[in-house]
This record gives structure tokens, C-alpha cells and sequence, in this order.
């Protein structure tokens, strides 16, 4: 029976623990359930994940980010008989007659530094007569032109402002094919009445394309493709990548419809920092040479700088950059911008021909000049 004493303990102390659980489940059925259920909730959670690294990029580089409003000077001919076989036989009557036009058009462009250096490219802003640049808080500032190069599709514009929202450019050389790219800019800007840029994001697809114009004359090397939606207005403005950081400037895009068809391109942003190297160190669009006459006047031989700081259509020539006061040229009408067509009967070929011309000034000055797309002819008789 001592034996048994442990056993028959244990057996008693079993029993007693399952009444007592039997009884509070007996009470626990009897009471009403109280209180209030709490749900669980994701929403935190949720709302954190939204706030990515694209999200952060896009607001670090968005406030640089600006539209640039562009009134470009384009020479248009106009012939009264055109179409009709008339051409030759009225050519020598009614000549073709040139007029200036003017027209508006918009891209985008990115502040680099505080103190006002904006990068946009050379076809927004090439034959401008008057730039106008916008940021998002709705500032606005007149734009001059410092630098432009047509080859790699560049421009260089300043803004008398300060302390301007910057962007941090990136590094194009450490970018990788498959990391997020980020494009910022402003599409179809007159369409859409608002100076907040647009962000749509992709990938970046390939590096070191070369590309050939459909026109077939300008070849692109060198650039990053990348399937983030590119359109109309957004040339000029930043790829960024998810760092919050430039790596390069969106430039054109292959298209059949005109939008975005998912194939877009960036000039690279450390092709961009050169390209700003070279402008500061040359002085911008103040370094050409300039040739003097004995006209009072300097001229110079047209190139993409003097094309884009005068608004003209002509790829070659000579171009009138500046009359001195009091001047000979002052006073038979020469002016800055002035094409030089001809001088005493003959073609212009250089401004150092143009010079050699009137380094002994005598008789009669006869200068053919194109102003604005109207063809004028200066004619001054020395006492």
C-alpha cells in the first residue's frame, strides 16, 4: 500500500487540475465577451514601403529641374510661283523674298549650380533670340547663352539668381545596365499649364550607343539608352538614378508615333561636366576671334556659338559681333548680328577677306547684309 502513495498522489492532483480547467471554461461560457476588437493594421507599414528610393530621388532632384521657354528666329523663303513650272521664267522678275519668323517652343533643362548654371541641349535653345527659364516654385529668369556645341547636343545657359536649387550630378561611368533610371522634365509643357516637372522611371537598357539621325546627318555617340517614358519638352531635363543623383541629360528618343515608345537617350553626365570644363576655361561664347576693321567694327567668322548668340540661320559666313560709337560702320547702320552677304561687288568668304577689304578706307563703302532674313544694302560715300 506505501508503494501505491506516490501514484495515487499524482492521480489526485490530475483530477483536481482538470475540474478546475472544466470549471473556468464553464465560467468563461456563461459571461458575455466585453470590449472592443482591435484590427490589425498594415497602414504604417505601407505607408513606408511607398516612400522608396525612387520616391526620395525623384523629390532631391525634382526642385532642379526647370522649362525652358525658347523664341527662336527661323528664316523662311517665300516664292509667289513656287509649285506652278513658273520658277526660271519669273526667277529674274520676282525673286524669291525672305522673312523672318518667330516662333515659340519649349524643353527642359537642369540647374547645376546655385549661382545659375543651367544645362539644357543645343537643339532647344539653337537660333534663340530670347530665353526664359522657370523653376517649380514658379520663379522666373531671363536666360543668356554661355556655351553650346551642336556635335554633342549641349547648352550651357546662366541665370542672374543665387542660391538656386542645384542637382548633385552622378558619375556615368559607374552606371549599370538593369539599375533604376529616373527621367525629370517637363513633356509637352504648353499643353500641360504647370512648371512641376513629370517623373517616369525605367531602366537604364544599354550604354556607349551610337546613334545616327533619322535626318542622317547627326550621329550621337556615346549614350545611355533607357526605357523610362521620354517626350516631347522633355529634352534638356535629368536622368537621374536612385541615388538622387544626375547621370545624364535626356536627349532625344526613337519613335513612329512621336511619343515615347520605350527607347530613349541621354547624353552622359560626365560628357556633360567636360563639356562645362571647356566652356569656362575658353571663356563660354565670349572666346572668338574677333577680327577688326577700319570700319570701327569687329567681325567674325559664324560658328555654333555666334549662331546661337544671334539668333541666325547661316552655318557659314561672317557675322558683325560689335561697332564701335562714333564709328564708320556705326554710321552707315552696321549692327551686332548682321550677316555679311557681300562687300564692294564681291562674296564674303572670311572675316579676315572682309577685313583686308577696308584696311584703307576710300571712295565709296558698298555692303550687302542680311538682317533679321532682309537682305539690306549699305552704301556710304566717303568725303
Amino acid at each position: 500500500m506505501k508503494k501505491l502513495l506516490p501514484y495515487l498522489s499524482i492521480v489526485a492532483l490530475a483530477t483536481a487540475l482538470v475540474a478546475s480547467l472544466w470549471a473556468n471554461r464553464r465560467a468563461c461560457a456563461q459571461q458575455p465577451i466585453t470590449g472592443r476588437i482591435v484590427p490589425v493594421s498594415v497602414s504604417d507599414d505601407v505607408s513606408a514601403s511607398r516612400t522608396n528610393a525612387i520616391v526620395l530621388a525623384a523629390r532631391m532632384v525634382s526642385p532642379a529641374v526647370v522649362s525652358v521657354v525658347v523664341t527662336q528666329a527661323r528664316v523662311v523663303a517665300y516664292d509667289p510661283f513656287g509649285g506652278f513650272g513658273f520658277d526660271d521664267f519669273f526667277r529674274d522678275f520676282f525673286p524669291r523674298r525672305a522673312f523672318r519668323q518667330e516662333v515659340k517652343s519649349m524643353g527642359s533643362g537642369v540647374i547645376i549650380s546655385p549661382d545659375g548654371d543651367v544645362m539644357t541641349n543645343a537643339h532647344v535653345v539653337l537660333n534663340a533670340t530670347q530665353m526664359r527659364v522657370t523653376l517649380p516654385d514658379n520663379r522666373e529668369f531671363p536666360a543668356e547663352l554661355e556655351g553650346l556645341d551642336e556635335t554633342r547636343d549641349l547648352a550651357l545657359l546662366k541665370l542672374k539668381a543665387k542660391d538656386l536649387p542645384a542637382a548633385t550630378l552622378g558619375n556615368s561611368d559607374d552606371l549599370m545596365i538593369g539599375e533604376w533610371s529616373i527621367a525629370i522634365g517637363n513633356p509637352f509643357g504648353f499643353m500641360i499649364e504647370d512648371v512641376q516637372p513629370t517623373v517616369t522611371v525605367g531602366v537604364i537598357s544599354a550604354l556607349h550607343r551610337d546613334i545616327k539621325s533619322s535626318g542622317g546627318g547627326q550621329v550621337y555617340t556615346d549614350m545611355i539608352q533607357t526605357d523610362a517614358a521620354i517626350n516631347p519638352g522633355n529634352s534638356g531635363g535629368a536622368l537621374a538614378n536612385a541615388a538622387g543623383e544626375v547621370v545624364g541629360i535626356n536627349t532625344f528618343i526613337f519613335s513612329h508615333s512621336g511619343g515615347s515608345e520605350g527607347i530613349g537617350f541621354a547624353r552622359p553626365i560626365n560628357d556633360v561636366k567636360q563639356f562645362v570644363r571647356e566652356t569656362r576655361s575658353s571663356g563660354g561664347l565670349s572666346h572668338y576671334e574677333r577680327v577688326k576693321t577700319g570700319l570701327g567694327a569687329a567681325v567674325a567668322d559664324i560658328n555654333p556659338t555666334l549662331r546661337g548668340k544671334f539668333g541666325l540661320g547661316y552655318r557659314r559666313g561672317v557675322v558683325v559681333v560689335e561697332v564701335d560709337g562714333g564709328s564708320v560702320g556705326e554710321t552707315i547702320g552696321m549692327a551686332p548680328g548682321d550677316v555679311i552677304l557681300m562687300a564692294q561687288g564681291r562674296t564674303v568668304s572670311s572675316a579676315a577677306a572682309f577685313a583686308r577689304l577696308y584696311e584703307r578706307l576710300a571712295g565709296t563703302i558698298d555692303i550687302v547684309i542680311d538682317r533679321g532674313g532682309e537682305r539690306i544694302r549699305l552704301l556710304y560715300r566717303l568725303r
